[in-house]
Order: C-alpha cells, then sequence, then structure tokens
C-alpha cells in the first residue's frame, strides 16, 4: 500500500504512521531521514542535495521527488510506504503524482487527521508541562510558540492539498482528536485493514 497522511502538527499522524507499519510490514518514509541518507551514500540525487543544503537554500521539489523515487525502489518499499510530512504543497504532490505514473505505481489511501486547532494547541501545551514534569526536555515543536508558527505554516502550505486529492476523489478523513485507539480503528477500516 502507498498512503500518505495529511494534518497539521500534532494530529497523530506519526503515532498511526507507526501502527501502520507494525501491522502493514511497510516502511514510514521520512524526507529529512531520505535526504540525509542519500547525502551520506553519496548518490547522483545526494550530491546535489548536498551542493544545495550547503549554499543553505532549501532542496527543490525535483530534487526531493528525485530522492523519495530512489528510495521507493529500495526492497523494503517495493510493497509500500507511508509518507508523513511529504508532500507538503501542490506543487510537490503534483511531481509526485507524475513520477509514480512514470513507475506505474498509484497511491492506494490519502488519510487527513482533523483537528480543532485550539484543542490541538491545549494539546500541546499539556504535552510540554508533562514532559517538563518528567524532568525531561520539552521538544522545540512543542513550544506553543513555534508549534503556532508551524501550524500557520501548514495552512498556507499544506492544508490546500486536501482539495487537490479531494478533486481526484483520493481523500479520506479521520476526526483525529478521537483517542488514539478510536482514530487507529478508523483509519484500519479506511484501508481494509
Amino acid at each position: 500500500m502507498r498512503i500518505i497522511l495529511l494534518g497539521p502538527p500534532g494530529a497523530g499522524k506519526g503515532t498511526q504512521a507507526v501502527r501502520m507499519v507494525e501491522r502493514l510490514g511497510i516502511p514510514q518514509l521520512s524526507t529529512g531521514d531520505m535526504l540525509r541518507a542519500a547525502v551520506a551514500a553519496g548518490t547522483p540525487v545526494g550530491l546535489k542535495a548536498k551542493e544545495i543544503m550547503d549554499r543553505g537554500d532549501l532542496v527543490s521539489d525535483d530534487v526531493v521527488v528525485g530522492i523519495i523515487a530512489d528510495r521507493i525502489e529500495e526492497p523494503d518499499a517495493r510493497n509500500g510506504f507511508i509518507l508523513d510530512g511529504f508532500p507538503r504543497t501542490v506543487a510537490q504532490a503534483e511531481a509526485f503524482d507524475a513520477m509514480l505514473r512514470e513507475k506505474g505505481l498509484k497511491l492506494d489511501a490519502v488519510i487527513e487527521f482533523k483537528v480543532n486547532e485550539g484543542e490541538l494547541v491545549e494539546r500541546i501545551v499539556k504535552r510540554a508541562k508533562e514532559t517538563e514534569a518528567r524532568g525531561e526536555p520539552v521538544r522545540k515543536d512543542d513550544n506553543p510558540d513555534v508549534f503556532k508558527t508551524r501550524l500557520e505554516a501548514y495552512r498556507i502550505q499544506t492544508a490546500p492539498l486536501s482539495a487537490y486529492y479531494a478533486d481526484k476523489g483520493q481523500l479520506k478523513t479521520v476526526d483525529g482528536m478521537r483517542p488514539i485507539d478510536e482514530v487507529t480503528e478508523v483509519v484500519k477500516g479506511i484501508l481494509g485493514r
């Protein structure tokens, strides 16, 4: 199965992806991890990415899609993969769709985790307080101001993907505010397993 997970930061995509990896036996692909691996391996697209990153620039969509194209050819991803955090823009989605078509592949599911943003901010604040209470360092992403900035970036750049995939008849939505186990059951229903 080839799956894309959409939703704002903190919506539960990562939690559900881990459960899907275990259940479906397919990898969760992180564009950041893939970029670092391609650079370390010295692949042609990795060398191009390194040159761009060394200049302090953002890696272009074509380079990111190229890295994903290489990654999904690896044996563990031949039966499918889960993308969380990519695509981030409609342009990336279009480039990704074109790459899949070239390979004769298609997406099996695009699942969006819908959340109440006000409650989501409260959830992040609570998580940060619980982390501090345990004496553990709070993730930078769990700072409410940083989180609100990320949420705004999501609204501007990534939220339009909902309409893009809905127009293609591929979008399924899940109430990401429900308890984790309930969300897992809904996702299982969407995927048929």
